[in-house]
């Protein structure tokens, strides 16, 4: 692997935080308080490109590699990850998703819009009573002529009240465990599809989660993504590159934390000196620069193998793993840094503390990414 950015990538990297410092920067306590992003950071996103990375232009797509996709992460990760989620879960799981499992007219009919941020999409996996086994869903989807009905509850649902789509997993056959599993694009307005907005978060607060209700629904058998009794595997696939992308908002996140407590400790004074004379200072800010390139050669190794066309799920939950555990040690360490200034939201330490720690808990827990590489490396389940 070449580490050497192609130009190409240099200005999708410069463009990318250029857009976090102009466009999120300025806004992050105020959304992080009201427990809303503006709205209207879609639309911006589309407009730059950054929803439609990696999506052919046929379909409104912006091009590019995955590895410039991880550069733009990277970038609004360290901006807000609440806006970088929307990224991640509109492309990265709905957009990317279509264009890799869905018909010529479902490609048509969604891609176009969720490209250039006219649509969002989310991400309706997890239940009330299954997280980490989301091969155990309660969520039905029953056959009706030509249209399937679908009831169930989803939770945890990044851009849940804000979506125009959702990629929904739902139980369409009686075969046991995740081969009874298939997916489907629900439109967010289908009658007897209700959402309710999750607040008091701990970490991104900003973030539209949400609970959906589905009662009733009405799909088309045409909205089924894939073939019947695929839709585990799909969720999971999708999962594996979203993990790539999870670990880029960590470096983004801890890369962060890592500039703001180096900006603090060369202005702050104790003992008539700034306290970044201090030796257990600057060992709190060399753990976090380790952290940081170690996260980010690791997520940009996925990012090539998935360019190059070769297996990348193992690799992707190191690269999860290992990130977003680096990306609470980085926040704690710069909290640390900052001290009882840490502790008010006029600071940046306490926000990136309470994001980073859903890092370890979303698309796969740490523990699960354990067992993952624990089966890849021994060929023995631990499920």
């Amino acid at each position: 692997m070449d580490l050497e950015l192609s130009e190409e990538q240099r200005a999708v990297q410069r463009l990318a935080r250029d857009f976090a410092d102009r466009e999120i920067a300025p806004n992050v306590v105020a959304w992080d308080r009201a427990e809303e992003v503006d709205r209207g950071i879609v639309k911006k996103l589309g407009e730059v490109g950054f929803l439609g990375l990696t999506v052919d232009e046929e379909y409104g797509g912006s091009g590019g590699d995955h590895l410039a996709y991880c550069l733009v992460t990277e970038e609004l990760g360290r901006g807000d990850s609440s806006v970088r989620g929307i990224v991640s879960v509109s492309l990265g799981l709905v957009a990317k998703t279509i264009a890799s499992w869905g018909s010529a007219e479902q490609r048509r009919r969604w891609l176009p819009g969720l490209t250039s941020g006219g649509y969002v999409g989310c991400f309706g996996l997890t239940e009330p009573g299954t997280g980490s086994d989301a091969g155990n869903l309660a969520t039905r989807a029953v056959r009706d002529g030509d249209h399937y009905v679908l009831d169930g509850t989803k939770t945890f649902i990044t851009n849940g009240t804000w979506a125009d789509v959702v990629l929904l997993f739902a139980r369409s056959t009686d075969a046991p465990g995740h081969r009874g599993v298939s997916a489907f694009l629900v439109p967010a307005d289908a009658p007897g599809l209700t959402r309710r907005a999750i607040h008091g978060k701990l970490g991104l607060r900003g973030q539209a989660t949400a609970e959906l209700v589905l009662q009733d629904v009405r799909v088309p058998a045409g909205a089924m993504l894939g073939p019947e009794g695929k839709g585990f595997s799909i969720a999971m696939s999708a999962l594996a590159k979203g993990r790539m992308s999870v670990a880029a908002g960590c470096v983004g996140l801890a890369r962060a934390a890592l500039e703001a407590a180096v900006r603090y400790a060369g202005e702050r004074e104790q003992f008539g000196r700034s306290i970044a004379h201090h030796q257990l200072v600057q060992e709190l800010i060399s753990d976090i620069a380790v952290d940081v390139d170690a996260a980010r050669l690791l997520t940009w190794r996925v990012a090539d193998l998935i360019d190059r066309g070769l297996p990348f799920a193992t690799e992707a939950s190191k690269a999860k793993l290992f990130a977003s555990e680096a990306a609470v040690r980085a926040a704690n360490n710069a909290l640390q840094v900052f001290g009882g200034y840490g502790y008010i939201d006029e600071y940046p330490a306490g926000k990136l503390l309470r994001d980073a720690r859903v890092m370890t808990l979303y698309e796969g827990t740490s523990q699960i990414q354990k067992l993952l590489i624990g089966r890849a490396l021994t060929g023995v389940s631990a499920f």
